[in-house]
């Protein structure tokens, strides 16, 4: 086995996959004059203007159902007051940014609610069933080995031997 750098392919010869692109002569060949002349004019479409792309408000009417408008709606007047003072992408940066915190603390705050107060237990059959791990213990720890027999009556309980009944 040689010593050096590890080839990208696996040792396989590289294949190119522009082909026949590469070289406009082949892109153009078998072209009428009229397909070159709508090619050329596409490829000058595709430089955009300095006032493009344009927005259009009845893209958005359209776009956004009317429940869908209003939640944004908080968001929208935050990105309009910030868009003539910062720009639009600043403005777009502030806006996600505020949004996307809003629901990852809406969701660990659930997550908190249903951990803490919605736990499985024997009166209910929702939730999640949480369970606690034994703390890990060697030889020559205190408490070693941290082993508990179970009596008959205490297996899948799930809280019962608490109940205030």
């Amino acid at each position: 086995m040689s010593e050096g750098k590890a080839s990208q392919t696996g040792g396989v010869q590289p294949m190119s996959i522009a082909g026949r692109m590469v070289s406009e002569r082949e892109r153009l060949l078998g072209m009428s004059p009229e397909e070159r002349a709508w090619r050329a004019q596409w490829l000058k479409d595709q430089h955009l203007a300095p006032d493009e792309p344009k927005i259009n408000p009845e893209y958005y009417r359209i776009r956004y159902n009317p429940i869908r408008r209003f939640y944004r709606a908080p968001l929208d007047k935050l990105e309009n007051a910030l868009l003539p003072k910062y720009g639009p992408n600043v403005a777009y940066f502030w806006r996600h940014l505020i949004s996307k915190t809003f629901f990852i603390f809406v969701g660990i705050t659930w997550a908190t609610y249903y951990f803490k107060y919605k736990a499985s237990d024997w009166t209910r059959l929702s939730g999640l069933k949480v369970t606690k791990s034994r703390p890990i213990l060697l030889p020559g720890d205190p408490g070693y080995p941290n082993f508990y027999r179970k009596k008959d009556n205490e297996y899948a309980t799930h809280g019962f031997e608490n109940s205030p009944i």
